[in-house]
């Protein structure tokens, strides 16, 4: 694997120490927002945790490389370079092998963690079930991979465009625990709510912790998903997103968009609808989440 997967000095220095280290993804870099506020926004990702205390792992493909902390100079390059792979799990061998560049989905950059020695990764929202899946069987490899990659992942619940009722029922059949941080409530990316109860709870970064040093004890091979409302100032109202959901799936499927380009089509023309503000909340919630994740971690490595 050393001739597979870089790793940057920090990193590499904080996990030889045993100190703690918070995965983030690269495809909100390269596919999520808009330059430049796409860089702005991992750079003061990356911030948070240094200022935590917590060495941050930006991870990437660089061609034919899995990278585990990029540099500005690398996040640059993601967010401005064209023709950048959406890498999930299935593109990863294929990506090494053809030399490509690659910003890494919440599947691959999982994977690529558990293969670092990372424990906890923190993202704005996972993929899931997508609406008129019973017809399309479009499902985010996410959830497989949450079912199979013991990592500990921070997120502000599925992103709200999706089935959310089917996500969280699939992830019970797969087994993952869903563990509501602070809330009783599965949330909707966007807004803090989405009607949906979670049966798991954590009030404090010690106790999700204690969750995943047992999820290890039993062997079990399933990650954790902490489910982490978006703060209250940021929220979008559900109403409001559920109208700007419905006019960017009736575009989308007026224009017959299929595949991997569902879900950037889809956040764009949000963007369009909302006026900015779903970026601005998706940022808002992004960091607080790098924000736990950087605590949960702090009390897995202590």
């Amino acid at each position: 694997m050393r001739d597979r997967v870089r790793m940057s000095a920090e990193v590499a220095d904080a996990l030889r120490a045993r100190r703690p280290v918070v995965a983030l993804e690269s495809t909100i870099i390269s596919h999520g927002m808009p330059y430049p506020r796409n860089v702005e926004t991992a750079l003061a990702g990356e911030a948070i945790a240094r200022d935590a205390g917590v060495a941050p792992a930006t991870i990437a493909l660089l061609d034919g490389r899995i990278v585990v902390g990029l540099d500005r100079r690398e996040l640059e390059r993601l967010a401005q370079e064209k023709d950048v792979l959406k890498a999930s799990r299935r593109d990863l061998a294929w990506a090494l092998a053809m030399g490509r560049t690659g910003a890494t989905t919440v599947s691959a950059t999982m994977l690529a963690a558990r293969l670092a020695g990372i424990d906890v990764f923190a993202t704005g929202g996972i993929g899931g079930v997508h609406r008129g899946a019973a017809g399309t069987f479009d499902i985010s490899a996410d959830l497989a991979e949450l079912a199979s990659t013991s990592v500990c992942v921070v997120s502000a619940g599925a992103k709200a465009i999706l089935d959310l009722p089917k996500t969280l029922e699939l992830l019970e059949t797969l087994g993952v625990p869903v563990v509501g941080f602070g809330t009783s409530e599965f949330p909707a990316f966007y807004s803090r709510g989405s009607g949906l109860p979670l049966d798991l709870r954590a009030d404090t970064v010690e106790e999700v912790a204690s969750v995943l040093r047992a999820q290890r004890a039993l062997g079990l091979p399933q990650g954790i998903l902490v489910a982490h409302p978006v703060p209250a100032q940021w929220e979008i109202p559900r109403a409001a997103m559920e109208a700007w959901i419905g006019q960017a799936v009736t575009d989308l499927e007026s224009r017959g968009i299929k595949g991997k380009a569902v879900t950037p089509f889809l956040l764009s023309r949000i963007l369009e609808l909302s006026g900015g503000a779903s970026l601005e909340t998706n940022i808002r919630l992004f960091h607080h989440n790098v924000r736990l994740a950087c605590g949960i971690a702090s009390a897995f490595a202590g």
